[in-house]
């Protein structure tokens, strides 16, 4: 048995990709697994997480991303892009198109300039309110956790944010755990950790729950982290986000939109 696979990341957030638009190539029960499996950086391909493209009813296309502790996660700006991408070089969609996710449909424009692929996103409007985080409580979430004043908001799915002078400064594996597992987020939260380095410009690093870890790049949570500094007045309407990985483009409009890069690493066979 041959399983075909390909290895894309955005801003340092990798994925593996398995297309599944004509058939299904692992069962639904197994892709958990699967995905526990073949994420690990030492004994499997290594990534952030695992995507699946499948036709939708819905949309042109469908996307399905599970992450390494075998959940599946709702949403995902960077994994969307990276399965844009791999959508419109494989010719299933063109310039602009929508794309199922478990947090709705998500439109998406895309292309080259200069061998160089971007695209654009709209993301969930962000969500304030506990009852849609989730957490506990009612209002605006803000806790004082760790010794920290913690905001959260959901961008399809729950994203702590935590404003700090100097970010390299937190031990961000030892304080981020106790903050994803905080009894007040009943289902968990990533958590974002954000230095304002001027106008309109922020900095972060990320916690990604399922992933356990911290990762080089979240598309969410540099949506969460631009959202909650504009509540706060920290920031316009148009945010430039430093990651790890480089940099993404928030903008508040009509809608909320997130730009960034997108490339393909390598593609490769899984042999049984």
């Amino acid at each position: 048995m041959e399983i075909t696979f390909t290895k894309l990341q955005g801003n340092g957030n990798d994925f593996i990709l398995i297309d599944e638009f004509d058939q299904e190539v692992i069962p639904d029960e197994m892709k958990g697994t699967f995905a526990a499996l073949y994420c690990d950086r030492r004994f499997g391909i290594g990534a952030d997480g695992v995507l699946y493209l499948q036709p939708s009813d819905k949309a042109e296309i469908r996307m399905r991303l599970f992450q390494p502790d075998e959940s599946e996660a709702a949403m995902c700006g960077n994994g969307i892009r990276c399965l844009a991408k791999y959508a419109y070089d494989a010719g299933y969609v063109k310039e602009s198109c929508k794309i199922e996710t478990g947090a709705g449909i998500v439109p998406v424009s895309m292309g080259y300039s200069d061998d160089e692929f971007a695209a654009t996103i709209t993301m969930p409007e962000p969500a304030f309110e506990r009852s849609v985080i989730p957490a506990t409580g009612r209002g605006d979430y803000q806790e004082e956790i760790c010794g920290f004043t913690v905001y959260a908001a959901n961008i399809g799915v729950p994203h702590a944010v935590i404003f700090v002078d100097d970010i390299d400064s937190v031990e961000i594996e030892t304080i981020a755990p106790v903050i994803r597992h905080h009894p007040t987020f009943p289902e968990g939260a990533n958590v974002n950790f954000v230095e304002r380095l001027g106008t309109d410009k922020i900095r972060i690093r990320t916690f990604e729950r399922g992933v356990e870890s911290e990762t080089a790049s979240c598309g969410t949570g540099a949506t969460a982290s631009a959202a909650v500094a504009r509540r706060l007045g920290r920031v316009g309407d148009t945010v430039l986000v430093e990651t790890i990985g480089g940099p993404l483009v928030i903008r508040f409009e009509k809608i909320v939109t997130m730009e960034g890069p997108a490339e393909t690493v390598f593609s490769g066979v899984i042999t049984f």
